[in-house]
């Protein structure tokens, strides 16, 4: 998440200054800050050790307040997004909730149910510790709305070292765009491999588009189809769209049905060559006992070095948050050193904070690290900080269309229709 490019779609409107908000000492109103129910999507697999790993921190920093676990697994969010907007809907919200930040923000700031996290900021000293550019992309109209936990990439293709040798492809060395990646994928396919690159379900398809038109496009043409500066039937959006298409010629059979630690376990087995992934899948790596630059290795998905596909998984501050002391507590947690320290090494992703050292981290993270400080950053569509979820929903289901009839014309006009209903 971040860079010269300013992640397009903030997270926030209002201008409202939260009182009272918590110092990190667990001074609270007993009476409400006795139990602090959080709300993610993080139930199972990596993403629950890395939850697990933020808890103890917690536990440790408020031992007095009770952590009410409302996970609710499936579809990368997709399932947890709709139990949640059914709550927020009767009046019924947890104390917080996750949500990546930027654009995806927008319908619950629009529909008036977060509250503004400014003052929270100032008090808790992150304008100083997250870079002014991440501070930039959360705010809008001079106001906060969620607390990054942590920083992911969505730009990285995950290599398996031995697949590519077997085919004589150095894995060391990343194709220069999607042409030559398309040429070494097919070096994969006529040497036996199946299914060279690993794909899953439908969201997973969309951050592959996505990485395919950041390479086609570049980061500033890419950032221009959130705004209206990149026309969605431009000659560079058609190219992407055709080469996406080819890129789906090498991927497995049983996509449609696969969540996408199932994709990734492909690539593990050694049945596929390739795997584009966020980073949340390095701890997938790290579980099944591979060491990275030995049996893995990762590229800026080809044609995307030099520029960090970002987001951020964030916690809000709902309005009617029935332990909003306790809250801010689990926000303070979330943003201190400690927590983002223990989360963002069990999950594979790297901490907001710039005062983190970064050979605290693996060999992996290192690389994410330096990559956010020096890259130009843009904003993943797949994962809530481009755009909107009504529009998101909407390209993911041309997306998920595509997968079945492979019409380039007809996915081009279903991303236009998209855009022009998003923008206006």
């Amino acid at each position: 998440m971040r860079k010269p490019l300013s992640l397009i779609a903030g997270a926030a409107v209002l201008g409202l200054a939260l009182a009272g908000c918590s110092t990190g000492g667990g001074e609270s109103d007993p009476g409400n800050a006795d139990q602090v129910e959080v709300f993610t999507w993080w139930a199972s697999g990596s993403e629950k050790v890395g939850l697990d790993a933020l808890v103890k921190v917690f536990n440790e920093q408020y031992p007095d307040i009770e952590f009410i676990n409302a996970s609710v697994a499936g579809g990368a969010g997709s399932n947890a997004k709709a139990a949640l907007a059914s709550r927020l809907e009767a009046n019924d919200p947890p104390d917080t909730f996750q949500a990546h930040a930027g654009a995806e923000l927008t319908d619950y700031i629009n529909a008036g149910q977060l509250q503004d996290l400014s003052s929270f900021y100032e008090e808790q000293g992150l304008t100083d510790v997250f870079p002014a550019s991440l501070i930039e992309q959360l705010t809008v109209d001079g106001a906060i709305y969620s607390v990054p936990s942590n920083i992911h990439r969505a730009n990285v293709t995950w290599v398996n070292t031995a697949v590519l040798e077997g085919a004589g492809i150095d894995p060391t060395k990343a194709p220069a765009d999607i042409d030559a990646w398309i040429d070494d994928l097919q070096k994969l396919k006529d040497s036996g491999v199946e299914s060279p690159l690993a794909l899953g379900t439908e969201w997973t398809q969309m951050q592959l588009l996505e990485n395919v038109l950041i390479a086609d496009l570049g980061a500033e043409g890419y950032s221009g189809l959130w705004t209206g500066d990149t026309a969605w039937d431009s000659d560079g959006v058609k190219t992407a769209v055709d080469h996406y298409g080819e890129l789906m010629k090498f991927v497995n059979s049983d996509f449609a049905g696969l969540e996408w630690d199932a994709a990734t376990q492909i690539l593990l087995d050694g049945n596929a060559g390739y795997n584009v992934m966020g980073d949340w899948a390095e701890a997938a790596f790290v579980q099944a006992g591979q060491t990275y630059g030995d049996e893995y290795t990762t590229w800026p998905t080809p044609g995307t070095d030099g520029v960090f596909d970002f987001l951020a998984d964030s916690f809000t501050l709902p309005v009617g948050a029935p332990h909003e002391q306790a809250a801010k507590d689990w926000l303070t947690t979330i943003s201190s050193a400690e927590g983002q320290k223990a989360f963002n090494i069990a999950k594979g992703s790297i901490p907001a904070r710039t005062d983190a050292t970064a050979s605290d981290y693996p060999a992996y993270q290192q690389t994410a690290i330096t990559s956010f400080a020096d890259d130009t950053v843009v904003s993943s569509l797949a994962h809530g900080a481009a755009a909107s979820i009504s529009w998101s929903g909407d390209i993911s289901s041309a997306v998920g269309k595509f997968g079945t009839d492979k019409d380039a014309a007809s996915l081009v006009s279903a991303l236009v229709a998209a855009a022009d209903k998003a923008l206006g």
